[in-house]
């Protein structure tokens, strides 16, 4: 299934998109996209109902593909390919940031670059919806937690988060730093997270142009290594890495400026496409 939240922000609709590519209000059976409706349980019940009983829904705004996400979750460094680009060595375990969950926003929606940002940079992710309440679980069952996959683009500021010390978090966070969608895809449609061709064009010119095969660690080792250290639950969001062609890692870098485009997509998960804007 492709489930999605459709309408004006804060107000969306729980919808799934049709066989024939119809938008279909769940809003009847459901309150929104998260927490137990995307429990196993609650994915089963969706799944039983048949589609064209769904009453249809105008094409309009797409909000962020789940709501009331606990946790965002970031992985860095975790292409090989990405890492060589920006000189850096694989790390020895996964390197773990957290991106605020006020960054999340629809996959269309604009992104503003924040004020005093130089070095405003895209990333096109993965992102990993978990769909049950995981904690110490084992690599080889770590994929039973999750719900779904969705596009992610992991926007950062990346003096923010390299030059005013400390974390990585204050660079990742920016309001509207966090688009997501433009659907939940669940995870039966993607039988193999480690195989899904990914790519992202700034202005139409293509900058990355990767795969999910290159991830140093899979969905599986990230979901079970996470659960060792904290628990995660329903709606909590992983985005697990980008494969190279960001801005800092061109010679020389390349960042975003107001009225920039940005269109990225993963396949089988959709596309999005942003205009960034300066902060007002």
């Amino acid at each position: 299934m492709k489930l999605m939240r459709v309408g004006q922000a804060g107000n969306e609709n729980p919808a799934l998109l049709d066989a024939d590519g119809k938008i279909r209000d769940l809003s009847g059976h459901v309150a929104d996209i998260g927490g137990e409706v995307i429990t196993p349980a609650g994915l089963a019940k969706i799944a039983a109902i048949d589609p064209k009983s769904l009453p249809e829904l105008m094409p309009g705004r797409i909000g962020a593909c789940v709501a009331g996400t606990g946790k965002f979750i970031c992985i860095g460094l975790n292409y090989s390919d990405h890492a060589a680009e920006t000189g850096a060595t694989v790390p020895p375990e996964p390197i773990i940031f957290m991106k605020a969950t006020s960054a999340i926003v629809g996959p269309n929606d604009n992104v503003i670059i924040p004020r005093g940002s130089e070095k405003t940079d895209w990333e096109v992710e993965l992102g990993v919806v978990i769909g049950k309440t995981a904690k110490y679980v084992t690599e080889a069952e770590a994929l039973d937690y999750v719900a779904g996959y969705c596009v992610s683009n992991d926007v950062s500021e990346r003096a923010f988060q390299t030059e005013r010390s400390g974390q990585w978090t204050k660079g990742k966070s920016c309001d509207t730093f966090g688009p997501i969608g433009p659907w939940l895809v669940t995870k039966d449609e993607i039988p193999e997270p480690q195989n899904l061709g990914m790519w992202l064009t700034v202005n139409g010119q293509k900058m990355q142009n990767g795969s999910s095969k290159t991830m140093v660690y899979g969905v599986a080792f990230l979901v079970s290594y996470l659960s060792q250290f904290m628990s995660l639950h329903p709606g909590d969001v992983i985005s697990t890495g980008t494969p190279p062609g960001v801005g800092m890692g061109l010679k020389p870098p390349r960042y975003l400026k107001a009225g920039d485009v940005v269109e990225l997509g993963i396949e089988g998960l959709g596309t999005q496409k942003q205009t960034f804007v300066a902060d007002r």
